[in-house]
């Protein structure tokens, strides 16, 4: 019995050791890994494509279950309607398992940006995002300029690059 335990602890070890060495924490300056997920017609979408004829992109990470995501929808949505005509566009990446929940959502928030969706969370595992909403600020050249920046920060920001 104590051999078998051993066995275990050294199985539980060596698992959280790979899966934390795979696992990333974005942060500032830093370069954006690529991500290619669907969309709500089930076409992949790579970020890059959205940098393409954009200066700014938001990434948010968020759910239909997340009350404070749903919370955070109407500063997003003034930060669209302000700024996408100059250049920022939003990367909504959806962590929701059922892709239905995550439509509906999407109907009854009546945004017009971007969506994705990352139901087996490889995405969100691999940026290292432990809690949602997150979001990441990146530039044309994908570069991460702003983690986490409440919109009022996001605003200042961009109305001084996007004039």
């Amino acid at each position: 019995m104590v051999r078998l335990f051993r066995i275990f602890i050294v199985v539980l070890l060596f698992t959280a050791i790979c899966n934390s060495s795979f696992a990333q924490s974005m942060h500032e300056g830093q370069k954006a890994p690529e991500i290619l997920l669907p969309n709500t017609k089930g076409d992949s979408v790579a970020l890059s494509s959205s940098l393409k004829s954009n200066r700014y992109v938001l990434i948010d990470f968020w759910a239909s279950w997340c009350g404070p995501c749903r919370r955070a929808m109407p500063g997003l949505k003034k930060l669209y309607s302000k700024y996408h005509a100059k250049g920022l566009e939003i990367y909504s990446i959806s962590l929701d398992e059922n892709a239905n929940a995550w439509k509906r959502a999407l109907f009854e928030d009546g945004t017009k940006w971007l969506h994705v969706i990352d139901q087996q969370g490889n995405t969100a595992n691999n940026w290292g995002v432990s809690f949602i909403p997150n979001t990441y600020l990146l530039d044309g050249n994908q570069n991460i300029i702003a983690i986490n920046a409440e919109p009022d920060e996001l605003d200042k920001y961009l109305q001084g690059k996007l004039q």
